[in-house]
């Protein structure tokens, strides 16, 4: 310890209270589709081609032009040997994930322009509006420490549907252990901070009741 600096301790009930905000799960059922945030990395398209598969919704929509602060999307940061990297936007490298693990072309429906969360949901929202396609329940599959967010900006933009969150442990970032390691909290203190600076940025959208 540092002489002259006090250590202070996080109990494990505080510990939990974070966990609980952040990492969310639901119980699969049968829905209409399955939303997915953009992303660089697979994991969580690969888990989304493996629930289609088995049957849990007919439709896969994922989401993502490049990250905002990037400009431009930068390219695949995992598994690019297996998927390729040649591509222009974070939807296309989703679409080939999702078609190299046994999904017909026909069950994805990509949305190629949004650069972060919120805008995952409100473009894909537009393009099924676009196509008259009406959702009543769909799953959301998403990395686990991004859970909570997703689910904020999804539910806030399709807020006739019913969302069930469905998680990917990235990194081994998960609810058990994401605090044991210094990139753990990093990551998930960074998701903890980032919903209220978020939300802050969208005053005047926003009706709080």
């Amino acid at each position: 310890m540092t002489e002259g600096i006090k250590m202070y301790h996080l109990d494990k009930k505080q510990i939990q209270e974070i966990t609980d905000y952040i990492f969310l799960e639901d119980r699969l059922e049968r829905a209409d589709a399955i939303f997915i945030p953009g992303c660089a990395r697979p994991e969580h398209t690969e888990e989304a081609a493996r629930v289609y598969k088995e049957g849990y919704a007919p439709l896969l929509l994922p989401s993502g032009g490049y990250t905002k602060v990037q400009g431009s999307f930068q390219g695949v940061s995992k598994e690019g040997q297996k998927y390729g990297t040649d591509f222009a936007c974070e939807a296309d490298f989703l679409e080939a994930v999702l078609l190299q693990n046994g999904v017909p072309a026909s069950a994805i429906l990509k949305e190629c322009e949004a650069t972060y969360t919120l805008e995952n949901a409100e473009k894909t929202k537009l393009l099924l509006q676009k196509r008259g396609i009406h959702l009543k329940k769909a799953i959301l599959c998403c990395k686990a420490h991004h859970a909570r967010r997703s689910f904020l900006y999804y539910s806030m933009v399709f807020p006739e549907v019913e969302i069930l969150i469905h998680p990917v442990v990235v990194d081994h970032i998960s609810s058990e252990d994401w605090y044991k390691t210094e990139e753990g909290r990093k990551i998930v203190l960074g998701e903890f901070s980032r919903v209220g600076q978020q939300l802050l940025m969208m005053e005047g959208r926003i009706q709080w009741e």
